[in-house]
């Protein structure tokens, strides 16, 4: 499966101005302001909606609904992790992929999913937006088992996945949060899809 056609989602201005305001308002959250923390958390739930709205464009209203519910419950997380000390942009946009991950997990446990399987499937689904309406909760579990061992094998490449994945970020956000050249993240991206694929299509036999 090739890699998607990247897009511009991190809203108005486009990623620099993005890039630009998580900076700033990390080092306003650095510097004491009382305001910033907010501020930040309403910048990254604003383009997770954004997200969503566009992988659902087309589809009933309830799987809107879904989607935002996610996202809104991601926010809540994030409010709590206020004081935490954020090191960089990085960081930031990691703690968000982690709280968008533990959300889905919690979610599909709750559903008291016991089957393996559903690797293709989950594969098709691009970012958290899109796994937010599905109800493979099975295929969810089994994907975040294989991410834990595909961890072991290449930690960096499942930083990208985490990323792009779970927080929705294009692979020039990424490359920024992590350090990393856009051309090592789509070689990081690539490879990690083909590992995830052939290892859920496997089990899931």
């Amino acid at each position: 499966m090739p890699p998607p056609e990247e897009k511009d989602e991190s809203g108005p201005g486009g990623p620099a101005k993005a890039s630009s305001t998580v900076t700033r308002l990390l080092q306003a959250m650095a510097s004491g302001d009382s305001k910033a923390p907010n501020e930040l958390l309403a910048l990254v739930y604003d383009q997770l909606k954004a997200i969503a709205r566009q992988r659902m464009a087309g589809e009933r209203p309830a799987h809107t609904l879904q989607a935002t519910a996610l996202v809104h419950e991601a926010y809540i997380r994030l409010l709590g992790k206020s004081d935490v000390p954020w090191t960089g942009r990085g960081h930031f946009f990691r703690a968000a992929a982690e709280a968008m991950r533990r959300i889905l997990i919690d979610h599909a446990r709750s559903r008291n999913a016991d089957k393996r399987g559903g690797g293709r499937a989950a594969l098709e689904i691009m970012n958290v937006a899109d796994l937010a309406v599905g109800h493979d909760y099975s295929g969810i579990l089994a994907l975040d088992d294989a991410m834990s061992r595909f961890e072991q094998v290449d930690a960096q490449a499942a930083a990208v996945v985490r990323l792009r994945f779970y927080a929705g970020l294009d692979v020039e956000a990424v490359a920024e949060s992590l350090g990393m050249s856009p051309r090592t993240v789509r070689r990081d991206w690539a490879f990690a899809r083909a590992w995830l694929r052939e290892t859920l299509e496997r089990e899931g036999q």
